[in-house]
């Protein structure tokens, strides 16, 4: 009934359930799946962090985490419609094998619970139930990435074409304008700031965000007073969570390999190489008999490169982990420095020696109690914070904010303006509180919200909207940005005058002196290598690689410089390179289309389930102020 009654009041401030449109606090709604404003501000605000943007550009990356977010959640959608899934053992799975397994799993050993916990927390700020979802998510979507891209081919043509572009070789001269040099030479006066100003008014409209003042009690799980431990408490998650502390049967060993040949064309085996690689693995095992030093032996004679330079040791493993007859020959031994007899693989001939040797068990409580401590206490803590803070937040409804903090010897807190992208004093980045507080109107009763480290009861005094600044409040911004543009405009005509004063001359060199532009010489690169003050030559440099030699290119714009290149030389790979690396070319090229044809697959996903009303739009949402309009 509870879960009932939830439902049915939170609908209507959610969604108009007569026309089904997304309604306030929501960005969109995708397959039935709610996009809110306050996802889309936590990615943005996730995305400026990992480009390093200082928190005025968070409103640049909105339209693009909120892209982002919708591709998801439709993509998902799909996957479900056509019947994918995501097990929780492909989770662990996951988790164990995929991208955190050397945070999680270092030497195939789980670091615990409580470190688990406290990784998914700094990392992604959320639960580990809200994690694995997550993860779950991911896994669906990559079914659904494999699915699309299962049946792409390249012809070997275009395999040819794209390796001989990718690995040609140029040399070239190339005269640098800089956009600093430029900005000394901008003359800036109040009557052209103005003009400025004017011309752009439009942009600087509402551009001093709405703000707002409250009063609140922050409420942490991690510092709840009175929240202990007992041994019970320990005995009884370690019997509900006894799964987690058996330990599997695991084998350490060193080996050496005696690599064989691959099967050729036709699937032929050199079977003389096979009998001299199998002749030389009896030789090394003999020696190893007769008292041979394993390491050294392996040191010189392994041909496996991960563990030849550590004697050949391998890392610890359990069942699963290793090839059939190797995995059978290591558990197989029992003692300490015993050998195996040649073990043949599809790898080559092994010789294996035992090092150690675990048992499958079960830790002990005494074992796990320090792990499992932090981690009862953290979820009493959430328990006891959860429960504090709805009690503050009916007390504060019928007594006011502050006789309900007084009364646990809480601090009320008083805000200056804010806006939504700020951090408070005691909450931090908080996106659940910021919406909680830009939807509640002010001078309106005391409510909950949710913080990264737990609760906030707050209410709002008061509110400044949105506004349009005058010239002389945005002068500072409208100066920057007016200098900018007039650098850029002078860079871009300098870079255009300088590629066409080199062509006339045909001469880079006399031409960059002219300009007092800077004049450098690169390495022989390729696209995949990066040129000082040009960068990465796969983005506009890339022009080099269709000049002839001695040919001059056009303005060249790599950002913050203007460029003009002159081909030196050129080297196209041989035939034979060709031959050589043919296969990881293939793969290269393969790779390349699949990506091409995914995101043709989700553009074209995106715009059919728009039209059918599978995805909709809160224009009000969209054109509010917090996110730029559009989608």
């Amino acid at each position: 009934m509870v879960a009932v009654m939830m439902v049915i009041t939170l609908i209507p401030g959610i969604f108009d359930s007569l026309t089904n449109t997304a309604g306030r606090g929501v960005y969109a709604r995708v397959g039935g799946h709610d996009v809110t404003t306050a996802d889309v501000d936590r990615t943005a605000q996730q995305m400026a962090r990992q480009q390093r943007l200082p928190a005025e550009f968070v409103s640049f990356v909105r339209p693009q985490a909120a892209n982002q977010l919708v591709t998801k959640y439709a993509l998902i959608a799909e996957a479900r419609r056509l019947r994918l899934q995501a097990t929780d053992e492909e989770v662990r799975n996951f988790l164990h094998q995929g991208q955190f397994a050397e945070a999680l799993f270092p030497k195939g050993e789980f670091v615990g619970q409580a470190n688990y916990e406290n990784f998914v927390q700094e990392n992604f700020s959320m639960g580990i139930a809200q994690f694995e979802d997550l993860v779950k998510e991911q896994l669906l979507i990559s079914k659904l990435i494999a699915m699309v891209q299962g049946n792409v081919t390249v012809p070997e043509s275009a395999v040819k074409e794209d390796y001989l572009k990718q690995n040609l070789k140029v040399k070239f001269a190339y005269a640098v304008l800089t956009t600093e040099e430029m900005m000394k030479q901008v003359k800036v006066t109040d009557t052209e700031l103005k003009a400025f100003y004017d011309k752009h008014k439009k942009e600087y409209v509402n551009s001093i965000p709405e703000k707002r003042k409250a009063r609140y009690i922050a409420i942490s799980a991690s510092n709840i007073p009175g929240v202990n431990v007992s041994d019970d408490d320990i005995r009884q998650y370690y019997n509900q969570h006894a799964d987690q502390y058996k330990i599997p049967e695991r084998v350490h060993v060193r080996h050496i390999l005696v690599k064989t040949p691959t099967p050729g064309a036709g699937a032929k085996v050199d079977q003389k190489a096979v009998d001299a690689a199998k002749a030389k693995a009896e030789g090394l095992l003999q020696q190893l008999q007769t008292g041979g030093n394993f390491e050294e032996l392996a040191k010189k004679n392994s041909d496996d490169p991960g563990s030849a330079a550590k004697g050949g040791e391998l890392p610890s493993f359990q069942h699963g982990a290793m090839v059939p007859e190797f995995e059978q020959a290591a558990f197989a031994l029992q003692n300490k420095g015993q050998l195996s007899g040649l073990v043949k693989s599809q790898f080559g001939y092994h010789i294996i020696q035992l090092i150690d040797k675990q048992a499958a068990h079960t830790k002990s409580l005494d074992e796990v109690k320090a792990d499992i401590n932090p981690i009862v206490k953290q979820q009493k803590g959430s328990k006891a914070a959860d429960e504090l803070a709805r009690t503050l937040e009916a007390q504060a409804k019928t007594q006011g904010l502050d006789k309900a903090a007084a009364a646990r010897n809480l601090q009320v807190q008083t805000s200056d303006y804010f806006s939504n992208t700020d951090s408070l004093p005691g909450l931090g980045q908080a996106p659940d509180f910021m919406q909680a507080a830009f939807s509640a109107k002010p001078k309106s009763p005391p409510q909950l919200a949710r913080t990264t480290n737990g609760y906030a009861v707050f209410e709002i005094v008061d509110s400044q909207p949105a506004k349009t600044p005058t010239f002389e409040e945005a002068k500072e911004r409208v100066e920057k940005e007016f200098r900018n543009e007039q650098a850029q405009s002078m860079l871009d005509r300098k870079t255009q005058e300088l590629s066409e004063r080199a062509k006339v001359l045909h001469d880079l060199k006399k031409a960059a002196s002219e300009q007092d532009a800077q004049l450098k010489t690169s390495d022989l690169v390729t696209q995949q290598s990066q040129v000082p003050d040009i960068g990465p030559m796969n983005g506009p440099a890339s022009v080099a690689f269709t000049l002839g030699k001695n040919q001059i290119s056009g303005p060249v714009s790599t950002g913050r410089n203007g460029v003009v290149l002159q081909v030196l030389d050129l080297q196209e790979p041989s035939a034979e390179e060709f031959a050589k690396n043919k296969d990881v070319a293939r793969e290269r090229t393969l790779e390349q289309k699949r990506g091409q044809n995914f995101q043709l697959y989700a553009s074209n996903l995106i715009q059919t389930m728009e039209k059918d009303g599978r995805i909709k739009y809160n224009k009000e949402e969209q054109q509010s102020g917090r996110l730029p309009a559009g989608s």
